[in-house]
């Protein structure tokens, strides 16, 4: 299984352990990402407001120069970029006359056919399967309750991957690497990210919502997929605890790093030094 891989600009920076443990998991699993070359931001969530071309242009690009490296499936770990990928592909294989706007605003490139964009939680789960999964775990996570966080963009567009609604992807995952996934209200409430700068206030309300459904369900920690959520959930918990009055001190981890620690990749390949909220209690309980 091999993907075009568009690591976006969180990736390389303030989520730099998400990239760590996507391409450690990937590379245990035997799934090969070729990064894109050249590729450029996403537009991020200012573009779809300002200017709609744009909005379409800046993934394009990215999905063209996958192309151009014969490669027609492409894997974007953040949520926000995996919504703008998506959505700027589905957009251009229904308009053929989008299709050319786009072409012509981008010289140089052409985006000849249709590429596809998954979330590397879809293509393990639904291309390489759970079977597959649970076959190469060497570490079950037994006896930890996780939050399965899907945030509001992981499920969008609405497609066949998952229920925007309900989803469930992430859970039978954590279930297969012998984690209790545990059921609560808020695992699609939006976090307030876009607006983490501008309106604190709004974050530490929404993010406090979620962090509390998770408490109140008995989790140990929250497993999420956006880099975005993650500033959220875990650099600004202090300030929910706070404005809240209660302790909550749930680490929040990215998926891919409950997979390595499952997985039995070395956890120097996880960058699980880099979380504000330390999970080191929880996994040295757990006996990691």
């Amino acid at each position: 299984m091999t993907y075009a891989y568009y690591p976006g600009c969180t990736q390389e920076s303030g989520s730099k352990e998400y990239d760590l443990s996507v391409r450690a998991v990937c590379e245990r699993l035997g799934i090969e990402l070729k990064e894109i070359e050249d590729w450029n931001c996403c537009g991020a969530v200012h573009t779809s407001v300002t200017d709609p071309l744009l909005a379409m242009t800046l993934p394009a690009r990215n999905l063209a120069l996958a192309e151009e490296q014969g490669l027609t499936e492409v894997v974007a770990p953040c949520s926000g970029c995996y919504k703008n990928l998506r959505t700027a592909s589905k957009a251009i294989q229904a308009d053929p006359a989008l299709r050319q706007e786009v072409n012509d605003a981008i010289p140089g490139h052409t985006l000849q056919g249709d590429v596809t964009v998954k979330h590397p939680l879809y293509a393990i789960v639904d291309d390489y399967g759970l079977e597959k999964v649970e076959a190469e775990v060497t570490r079950p996570l037994k006896g930890l309750r996780v939050a399965c966080y899907y945030g509001c963009q992981l499920t969008r567009p609405r497609d066949e991957f998952d229920s925007p609604e309900k989803p469930q992807a992430m859970d039978r995952l954590m279930q297969a690497l012998g984690a209790d996934p545990v059921p609560y209200p808020a695992k699609t409430k939006c976090c307030g990210g876009a607006v983490l700068l501008s309106h604190t206030h709004i974050v530490v309300d929404l993010t406090g919502k979620v962090l509390m459904a998770a408490q109140k369900a008995g989790a140990d920690c929250v497993a999420l997929a956006c880099p975005m959520c993650h500033v959220a959930l875990d650099a600004y918990q202090s300030q929910i605890e706070r404005a809240l009055g209660t302790r909550l001190d749930l680490p929040i981890l990215y998926f891919t790093q409950l997979m390595g620690l499952a997985l039995g990749v070395d956890r120097q390949r996880l960058g699980l030094e880099r979380h504000i909220v330390s999970p080191a209690p929880l996994l040295e309980r757990l006996g990691f």
